[in-house]
């Protein structure tokens, strides 16, 4: 570990003297890599800085206690260094984290989206209120949102969402929330009272680039048409809505959200993208099986991993066993505490395994 540490202190300092170089200011590609790998690097270098740090102060105080004959300065000598050997193993422990392999992913942007599942309007509705809390979580950091597709139901539901969430470190934070998230409480509707359960799937994609996904033109059909809102009222006098047929994965993308036919074109080759990259992640992720066991939610989508109980006013998410009694403020975005500590159990399963096949 220690080498590779100092591996990584000598290559950022030959990153910040490259970006004192003249030239590389004009050339805006090599400035954004560099400025991304001093990022990177400086938070490891920095923990290893403290680490070296650390250490010198143990042997200060062991050398401060082998000459040292007068009582107080050795208590003194005594309490830095079981301060310092303390911080010691936590920097230790800071590292191994710092050292994990990336998710190549986690800087993208992110594609959504957000279906009904089991319970009719109730599951539409909630699909509604989903859709909302990561509107405000992205809003909370500062992301951009921008909607891509949806059909709403009558009485403010939606069938279906899909939305593009554009920030630094999107897919780091919102690949945890891939799953059925599930409902329970006592719908307006309902006469007698009885509680509902009701469910929505979520699918958060790493947004795909043209480097990423190839896409052959043979291989899609794409129709033009007139947008619809609800009860198929024409809310569009062109043909600015744009349907993509994906025929080798039988993938069909619609979007309508824009008035202009080639934005939504745009949108649509996004999603597009972006659906046949998360494809071959999906492919990459069942093949790893060992990777697989250390990965927090970021696998099947089938899998139920969280329960908003309206009764109780609590959030549970079940991969981790956490509980929160605060269902209010997360439905208005305030996912923190629940992402960061699916992150660290993440991290801590990662570290696990590294352990375990070292």
């Amino acid at each position: 570990m220690f080498d590779r540490l100092e591996d990584l202190k000598a290559r950022l300092e030959e990153v910040l003297n490259e970006l004192q170089e003249p030239d590389v200011a004009g050339d805006q590609k090599r400035f954004r890599s560099l400025m991304k790998e001093q990022n990177e690097l400086t938070p490891i270098v920095d923990a290893y800085n403290e680490y070296q740090k650390c250490q010198q102060n143990i042997d200060d105080s062991l050398s401060m206690l082998d000459e040292e004959s007068d009582e107080e300065i050795r208590e003194l000598a005594k309490e830095e260094l079981n301060e310092n050997k303390a911080r010691l193993s936590e920097l230790e422990e800071e590292l191994k984290i710092l050292l994990l392999p990336k998710d190549p992913n986690d800087d993208k942007n992110v594609i959504v989206e957000i279906r009904a599942g089991a319970g009719g309007e109730e599951a539409a509705l909630f699909a509604a209120e989903i859709y909302r809390m990561y509107v405000h979580y992205a809003e909370r950091r500062h992301w951009k949102v921008e909607l891509i597709n949806a059909e709403e139901t009558g009485i403010g539901g939606m069938k279906y969402v899909t939305f593009m969430v554009e920030g630094s470190g999107a897919y780091s934070a919102l690949k945890y929330e891939s799953g059925v998230h599930r409902v329970q409480r006592v719908p307006e509707t309902e006469s007698g009272g009885r509680l509902h359960t009701s469910t929505v799937t979520v699918a958060v994609m790493p947004e795909a680039e043209d480097v990423d996904v190839s896409i052959d033109e043979k291989d899609i059909r794409i129709d033009v048409m007139r947008a619809s809102g609800n009860g198929g009222q024409c809310v569009n006098t062109t043909d600015s809505a744009v349907r993509l047929t994906h025929y080798p994965t039988g993938i069909v993308i619609y979007s309508q959200t824009e008035k202009s036919q080639i934005q939504n074109k745009e949108k649509a080759f996004a999603l597009l993208r972006t659906k046949l990259y998360d494809l071959e992640c999906q492919k990459q992720h069942d093949a790893e099986a060992e990777a697989r066991k250390s990965q927090v939610g970021t696998g099947d989508r089938s899998e139920k991993i969280r329960t908003y109980n309206f009764p109780q006013g609590r959030v549970t998410d079940h991969r981790i066993g956490l509980t929160l009694y605060k269902l209010d403020k997360i439905l208005d975005g305030d996912l923190s505490e629940i992402i960061d500590a699916l992150s660290a159990a993440d991290q801590a399963a990662k570290l696990a395994n590294m352990e375990e096949s070292a």
